[in-house]
């Protein structure tokens, strides 16, 4: 499968960027959207636009689907106009939003009766490295089917870890944002206490970030709270709705986590403030605000 004929449902933050890589690369697409304008904005690049993810499927080797969470991944699939209506015998179908382990298996279940092939794929990056093809991808499924889906994948990608069976990537997605949220929960809570103390901020955060707290996700979040440029690359409800499923899926995998209930009160603070479709950075407003 040299050059698949590939479905890109979702076209939000993500996925549009995503389309594009696969456009550049003459691939050919298919992409659908709820809002048909977003799609009708990659028609001049060269995808066809259709109006159901089952039309999409229905002309695709490969279908991907990049949406918010499990409700809308489902919304996608499933149902009369869902994708996997569509989707030809032998299709490889692939998921690669952050979802729920529960749900990746019950879709991969879905898809196999539909006589697919499911692989969950979710990303590591953002919009910036959606728009440059620098995503990380990384799988669960059988061997056979990652090996028949990364062509498709190769143009947006900078990496593609095949890291075990169905639920796998979808797993390590949440462990990987649940380390994540934590790490901006707890650097917009220092950063809004050196602002309360009256300390020179500067000089605080350059014993923070040039030390051992200094994470890359570190520095950039915080270069984004300090200039107030709260532009989405990452959703902060999305960080949100990630550490809810981590930590529901550490609980159902009997090692339950500690510290991402304690980051999700402060992200759901925020998203009660009004910040939720901010960039996740914007979390720190709503501990600002209390100051």
């Amino acid at each position: 499968m040299n050059s698949p004929r590939v479905a890109f449902l979702g076209l939000g933050i993500m996925g549009a960027d995503m389309a594009r890589r696969l456009l550049g690369a003459g691939i050919p697409l298919t992409v659908y959207n709820r809002n048909r304008a977003k799609a009708d904005a990659l028609a001049s690049a060269g995808a066809k636009v259709v109006t159901t993810a089952r039309e999409a499927a229905s002309q695709a080797d490969v279908v991907l689907c990049m949406v918010a969470d499990d409700g809308a991944s489902r919304a996608m699939w499933l149902g009369v106009e869902g994708a996997l209506a569509g989707a030809p015998q032998g299709a490889i179908v692939a998921d690669c939003s952050t979802l729920s382990v529960g749900w990746v298996k019950e879709l991969a279940h879905a898809a196999e009766m539909c006589g697919c092939e499911f692989v969950d794929a979710p990303v590591t990056g953002s919009k910036n490295q959606a728009a440059a093809g620098e995503l990380n991808f990384i799988l669960g499924g059988s061997a056979a089917a990652v090996e028949k889906l990364r062509p498709a994948l190769g143009p947006m990608s900078k990496t593609i870890t095949h890291l075990g069976p169905t639920g796998s990537g979808a797993l390590v997605k949440l462990i990987n944002n649940f380390v994540c949220g934590v790490q901006v929960a707890s650097i917009a809570e220092a950063l809004a206490w050196i602002e309360q103390s009256g300390i020179d901020r500067t000089k605080a955060l350059s014993v923070l970030l040039d030390g051992a707290p200094g994470s890359p996700l570190v520095k950039v979040v915080t270069s984004r709270m300090i200039a107030g440029d709260f532009t989405p690359n990452f959703m902060l409800k999305l960080m949100a709705k990630d550490l809810s499923y981590a930590t529901k899926e550490s609980i159902v995998s009997g090692r339950p986590l500690a510290t991402a209930p304690a980051a999700l009160e402060v992200f759901q603070r925020a998203v009660d403030a009004g910040h939720g479709e901010k960039d996740m950075s914007a979390v720190v407003e709503a501990l600002r605000s209390k100051g």
